[in-house]
């Protein structure tokens, strides 16, 4: 049921990276499917919204009213507010520890040099149907950003709100919610609602939705899409906790990506009949199953160099280093959105209370991108404030640069501000 690479070949890495490469590419039609939908609503705006929200979603009252808002609020069971307060909380404090500062540079001509954080002004929040946590993770780092306007876009479940995500964003003080998911949702969010920058995860169309946007609205600076976990285990890993790990992340998604790296033979014989006992007794089995079938994996290695290339390779948005001595290899992995060290250290508990942030970089983009933090949400600006000396002193060594370069405009505008008497 999963496939399994062994690194005795030398190809190894060709072969996980053939594997990788297979979830990485979209499918064309889904790319023309989002092309189209975004051309429609940009074009049509709510009556597209409303056509797809209907023909995907059965939806079709995309702006709850705040009766009906307070109403879901009510019905919520009063554990699961405690624990969304419980995750506000650490949430909070974590990314508080984030805040920026300014730079001010003086030097001994007067002249002055600033670098200023300044808040994006409006962002769209996407939050899949059920993710009250996702809502958390996007919504408390914005707000201490200090952005001024919040949009959230959260698809109905089963045609009903979900009453934990609209708890947490009352709790966060967002006031403007539409009922939208899919494709859709992001084209709204860039066409109709018009924000500056759109974040949050979703299925394999919210992320392809996503790229097609950017560059009519920001985006995060990572690929957040369906989910992904790699395991290391060795000979002493509690077995139960690679399986449960495992399933956790397959049951989100079909495409989701799970992955098992270790040294041990009988442990991967364990793990093969494990994955199928306890994928029968799982509510989302079948979304399970496919996610182990399409995108499971088993590495087994022969060494540590192999393990450390294996996981900078694949980049994982999630990585559990489940294995008795984890300093030989944590400060060598250099590519994953988090890590989650030790055995009292489950990603899935990161998902909602620990209080570092769960929107990640997917698709091997944690290479070169981090997950979500306060710096998404601002912008950076230079302030340059130059005294008569500065002009003078810096401008000669600056237009002999533009001269070179035979940008002669460059070279007239610096000496025009030079005081030759």
């Amino acid at each position: 049921m999963i496939k399994v690479i062994n690194c005795n070949r030398k190809n190894y890495l060709n072969n996980l990276i053939k594997f990788l490469d297979l979830r990485r590419s979209e499918k064309k039609i889904e790319n023309k499917t989002i092309s189209n939908i975004l051309k429609d609503i940009k074009k049509n705006k709510n009556k597209s919204l409303l056509k797809y929200e209907k023909k995907f979603s059965k939806n079709s009252q995309i702006k709850p009213s705040i009766k009906q808002i307070n109403k879901a609020i009510k019905s919520l069971d009063p554990t699961i507010k405690r624990a969304i307060d419980f995750a506000y909380k650490r949430i909070l404090k974590f990314h508080n520890l984030q805040k920026t500062k300014d730079i001010f540079y003086k030097d001994n001509l007067n002249n002055k040099i600033e670098y200023k954080y300044v808040p994006i002004q409006s962002v769209g929040i996407y939050v899949p149907a059920n993710l009250p946590s996702t809502l958390l993770m996007n919504a408390i780092p914005a707000k201490i950003a200090g952005v001024k306007r919040i949009v959230l876009a959260n698809p109905k479940n089963r045609g009903k709100l979900n009453p934990a995500v609209l708890y947490a964003a009352k709790k966060v003080g967002i006031k403007e919610i539409y009922s939208m998911g899919g494709a859709q949702a992001i084209g709204s969010l860039t066409y109709i609602q018009k924000v500056n920058k759109i974040v949050g995860p979703g299925n394999i169309f919210v992320a392809g939705a996503k790229r097609q946007v950017f560059g009519d609205v920001g985006i995060e600076g990572m690929t957040a899409g369906p989910s992904e976990i790699t395991v290391l285990a060795d000979s002493k890993t509690n077995l139960n906790q690679i399986t449960t790990s495992m399933i956790g992340q397959a049951e989100h998604d079909p495409n989701s990506q799970c992955i098992l790296i270790t040294k041990n033979s009988n442990l991967i014989k364990k793990f093969k009949k494990d994955l199928e006992v306890k994928l029968k007794d799982i509510p989302r089995k079948s979304i399970a199953s496919k996610s182990i079938k399409n995108n499971g994996l088993i590495l087994k290695v022969n060494n540590d160099r192999q393990i450390i290339d294996a996981i900078n390779e694949i980049a994982p948005e999630h990585l559990e280093i489940n294995v008795s001595n984890y300093r030989k290899y944590k400060d060598k992995i250099f590519n994953a959105g988090s890590i989650c060290i030790g055995k009292y250290s489950p990603m899935a508990l990161s998902d909602y209370a620990v209080g570092t942030n769960h929107v990640l970089p997917t698709n091997s983009s944690a290479k070169f991108s981090s997950g979500l933090s306060l710096s998404e949400f601002y912008k950076k600006i230079s302030l340059i404030t130059l005294s008569k000396k500065g002009i003078e002193k810096i401008g000669e060594y600056a237009t002999h640069l533009a001269e070179y370069e035979q940008l002669k405009g460059h070279a007239l505008s610096i000496k025009s501000r030079i005081n030759k008497e």
